[in-house]
């Protein structure tokens, strides 16, 4: 037969025909095979999926983690270039510091800087954000700073009206969101919205920096100063980052020096005039000293 088969094509009908007959016969002893592979392609390709998810589940927290930190860090770089803005406007020197406590306490308005002694901060000097006047530096260690804020009850500041230079004292409140000028009589040019900046006397405050919006002015008949309240400018309970002015400090230790020096230069001074006048009275003679 494989002779025949070789030579002639007589047996290709016969072996379609069987080929016809036992597929079902194939089909069937080999259906097994065929059902488990498609079972375990199916089991693979299910604990792919699961790994897959589970794997794009984590991926996309992490993402969400990033796309939070990125809205925080986008905020806080719009603060620092508002804070760069206000630095490059000053003519002083300053140093960028970074609110880093609030003193826990119900009757004072105080934060802590990451700024001490070592980086140049010292007691006196200014601190201001991108909106205006923050407050003062009241306390120091080598790596960290105390400041009393603008608003503190006890805090007080020269300042004069931007519009007509009008000056007057503005004060703390307690509260975060008032300041109040301090026995201005009724007859003061001082209206709502007036801009209040620091006036520089005393020496404390650099001029000019804003302060705070006069936020309302109320004037009794019965009493000789008007009740004048003011909104301030610095972001008391917002900023995370300010500006400590380092001049101001060195400007108070200059007028001390000049305050000191002055008594001794009026001292020279007049030794001067009095050795002046002795040396033009002319010499008294003999007789002279003789006469009663």
């Amino acid at each position: 037969m494989i002779a025949v088969e070789t030579a002639t094509s007589y047996l290709v009908p016969v072996r379609s025909a069987l080929a016809t007959v036992l597929a079902p016969v194939v089909l069937t002893a080999e259906s097994p095979y065929m059902l488990g592979g498609e079972i375990s392609d199916v089991a693979v390709t299910h604990t792919t999926l699961v790994e897959r998810n589970a794997e794009l589940e984590a991926r996309m927290l992490e993402l969400s983690e990033v796309a939070q930190q990125y809205e925080a860090l986008l905020a806080e770089n719009g603060r620092l270039r508002e804070l760069l803005g206000s630095r490059a406007r000053l003519p002083q020197d300053v140093r960028i510091a970074e609110i880093v406590g609030v003193v826990p306490t119900p009757t004072t308005l105080q934060v802590v800087l990451d700024k001490g002694e070592r980086d140049g901060v010292a007691v006196g000097q200014a601190v201001i954000d991108a909106e205006g006047l923050f407050g003062q530096v009241v306390e120091l260690t080598s790596y960290t700073s105390r400041v009393l804020l603008v608003a503190d009850k006890d805090h007080a500041v020269p300042v004069e009206v931007n519009r007509n230079g009008v000056r007057s004292v503005l004060g703390g409140t307690g509260r975060i969101d008032r300041l109040v000028l301090e026995f201005v009589p009724v007859t003061a040019d001082i209206v709502k919205g007036d801009l209040l900046v620091t006036s520089g006397l005393g020496g404390r405050f650099p001029r000019g920096y804003p302060v705070g919006v006069v936020d309302s002015v109320v004037v009794d008949n019965n009493s000789n100063f008007a009740e004048i309240f003011v909104r301030p400018s610095a972001a008391l309970d917002r900023s995370r980052h300010v500006l400590v002015v380092l001049e101001a400090q060195e400007d108070l230790s200059a007028q001390d020096e000049d305050l000191q020096t002055a008594p001794t230069q009026e001292a020279t001074t007049a030794e001067a005039a009095a050795a002046g006048e002795d040396a033009q009275s002319p010499p008294q003679t003999a007789a002279e000293e003789l006469e009663p």
